[in-house]
């Protein structure tokens, strides 16, 4: 991975986990061990979903730029369905509370698009390649004066 792509990467999973410990530690006091587990359950999904989605995208947009669009809808789709079939599959599960684990899914998937758009805008992305093998000067076409 493109030292870019890590620095844009750490920016929003830093962020995101620190906001992850502050739901751990608000949930474990309100709602105990329980409530504690399901955000740090709900936390590490969100991060998960998010870095890898980023890093797909990163990588599209690298390799094939005419899909990026297309891949970010499906992979913001996949996402939707990966998370649905997990709390189909931990609907009645006495492993952890689920209100802590909708809160602190949804604040760290907050913080992390927060932080991805704090990062993006202070990224230094370059325009044009400056190493482009293009840089001859493009031939007069048409008459000359």
């Amino acid at each position: 991975m493109p030292s870019n792509d890590a620095r844009n990467l750490l920016q929003c999973a830093v962020p995101t986990a620190a906001a992850g410990v502050v739901v751990v530690a608000v949930s474990g006091a309100v709602a105990g061990g329980k409530g504690a587990i399901g955000a740090a359950v709900g936390t590490v999904l969100a991060i998960l979903f998010m870095g890898v989605g980023l890093y797909v995208l990163q990588w599209t947009a690298k390799t094939l730029p005419q899909l990026f669009q297309a891949m970010g809808l499906m992979l913001y789709v996949a996402q939707l369905l990966l998370l649905l079939i997990f709390v189909a599959l931990f609907k009645d599960t006495s492993l952890f509370n689920a209100k802590a684990f909708a809160l602190g899914l949804v604040i760290a998937t907050v913080v992390w698009m927060a932080a991805q758009a704090r990062a993006h805008m202070k990224a230094k992305i370059f325009y044009i390649d400056p190493d482009s093998e293009k840089s001859e000067k493009p031939e007069k076409t048409g008459p000359s004066s």
